[in-house]
């Protein structure tokens, strides 16, 4: 009967039961007690969970791991390794696989590589390193813990491989920056007749961008269609993505009318895909229509609102969606949302508004707000105020080459070449180099990518001709380049 029950709204049932227990003279019932920890915590009755587990006369395996796995589920992560270490500590009882399980889980949401390793160690000693859940529950810490190259080698010498494993990897590439080899594993697993499944598809989605293939995705779609995945919300919700990060507004917007059950997360999609193009009123349309459903917006849906009220220039209706999250949805802003009122207020040119804001709000401004106010600043060429934000960067990230670049193009701008120069001199002073810059376009399903003076690419020769011819056009129709922001400096091109 205990097992059956699950959700907050049965918890009463479960609270009830455990009456019973207790009238039927069952509490010393070790097995009984173990139901009862479990379906509190399925429940969302966590102190009632804990409260059985510590009047328990009597704990085994199982009694422990109920207590591990459901700390570690419901996100008490540091309480399920405190458990677990005092579990460890009695020496009474010896953890299983499960009881291994939910230790790695906890180290994933806190980030702990260090006890990551120590579990790793000890699952070395006692064998169970190869356990296909284990190696899945490896791969995932390593990749969360920044450890890639960690969780390929498990991922390498894996004897046997199955879809949690397949997608944990797939999403270790794509979460970790490495959006082309997540999409290399995945035409990899298709072509090695690997059952795809939508978990997986899902996370091959998500690497999708402006730089990767719009064909590639269109036959993505095919294979989804293909396996009849289109229904799934995730794979549903990641192909509106895909489409609208690729430039494709029109499909994306396609595969959203055709989804038959819409979620926040397809809300959110779909307002994110017109923000992200510009077309503010469409995305305060979308937002209409989603609260006209009954759905609630979430943190996400104010940011891309927030986002399009910024490029739209709507700075009433953008402060009047931040005032609306915490009064009329209880949401708190996160730094994220701050730094897209800063940023609008200064693409409207209220730079005074904007360093107000900044100074009013309730916690230590994040790194992005202050970067919003200094691109702002070079925006409306503010050298003064510029200064403010970026002194504030430099505390923040020292090693960032952005601050000084965006100083000296404003200094360029006002023609404060002294001032200009002393800011490329502390950067080349401190070591810093600017990040080359990345340009692509994709030909014949092909992405060609190119820096500043590439010579690499296999026609290239051509292609500087015919931009060399567009210049000479350019030129004689009266085109004269700004110069002023181009950095030199020692031969150095930034």
């Amino acid at each position: 009967m205990l097992s059956a029950l699950d959700g907050v709204e049965l918890s009463s049932v479960t609270k009830m039961i455990h009456g019973l227990v207790f009238v039927g003279g069952f509490e010393r019932e070790i097995t009984v007690g173990n139901a009862l920890i479990t379906s509190y915590f399925k429940c969302v009755c966590f102190n009632q969970g804990r409260q059985v587990f510590y009047e328990m006369f009597e704990r085994n395996v199982v009694t422990w791991t109920a207590v591990i796995s459901g700390l570690a589920q419901n996100g008490f992560f540091k309480d399920s390794l405190e458990l677990f270490s005092r579990m460890r500590c009695t020496g009474s009882v010896n953890p299983n696989v499960l009881t291994y399980l939910s230790s790695l889980m906890a180290c994933s949401g806190l980030q702990a590589l260090g006890e990551g390793r120590k579990i790793h160690c000890l699952l070395w000693k006692l064998g169970m390193q190869s356990d296909l859940c284990i190696e899945s529950a490896l791969m995932d810490l390593y990749s969360k813990c920044g450890s890639l190259e960690a969780a390929w080698q498990i991922f390498e010498s894996a004897e046997e491989l199955d879809e949690v494993s397949l997608t944990v990897i797939l999403v270790a590439f794509a979460q970790n920056g490495f959006e082309e080899e997540a999409i290399q594993i995945f035409i990899r697993m298709v072509k090695l007749g690997i059952e795809i499944d939508p978990n997986m598809v899902s996370a091959v989605l998500g690497v999708f961008g402006v730089d990767t293939s719009l064909a590639l995705g269109k036959q993505i779609h095919s294979l989804i269609i293909k396996n009849n995945f289109i229904q799934n919300p995730f794979v549903s919700n990641g192909l509106v993505n895909m489409y609208s990060k690729c430039g494709d507004l029109n499909d994306s917007l396609q595969v959203f009318y055709q989804m038959t059950q819409k979620n926040s997360v397809s809300w959110n999609s779909v307002i994110a895909a017109f923000a992200r193009h510009g077309d503010a009123l469409r995305a305060l349309q979308f937002y209409q229509e989603m609260r006209a459903e009954g759905t609630a917006p979430t943190d996400v849906t104010f940011l891309s609102l927030l986002h399009a009220c910024s490029h739209a220039g709507l700075v009433e209706k953008g402060m009047e969606f931040l005032e609306s999250m915490t009064r009329d949805h209880r949401i708190i802003p996160r730094s994220e949302h701050y730094a897209c009122v800063v940023d609008m207020l200064g693409r409207a040119g209220l730079l005074k508004e904007a360093k107000s804001f900044i100074e009013g709000l309730p916690e230590n401004p994040g790194l992005l707000v202050w970067q919003a106010l200094l691109g702002a600043c070079s925006i409306h060429g503010d050298s003064e105020m510029g200064k403010y934000a970026a002194d504030k960067l430099f505390l923040a990230t020292p090693d960032s080459p952005a601050p000084h670049i965006l100083m000296a193009n404003i200094y360029s701008n006002e023609g404060k070449w002294k001032e200009r120069a002393c800011a490329i001199k502390k950067m080349k002073d401190m070591g810093v180099v600017k990040e080359v810059g990345v340009s692509w376009i994709e030909m014949e399903k092909k992405m060609n990518s190119f820096v500043v003076g590439d010579k690499l690419h296999p026609q290239a020769d051509i292609i500087y001709w015919v931009l060399s011819g567009l210049l000479k056009h350019l030129k004689d129709e009266g085109y004269l380049p700004d110069k002023r922001c181009i950095l030199y400096h020692m031969g150095q091109n930034f």
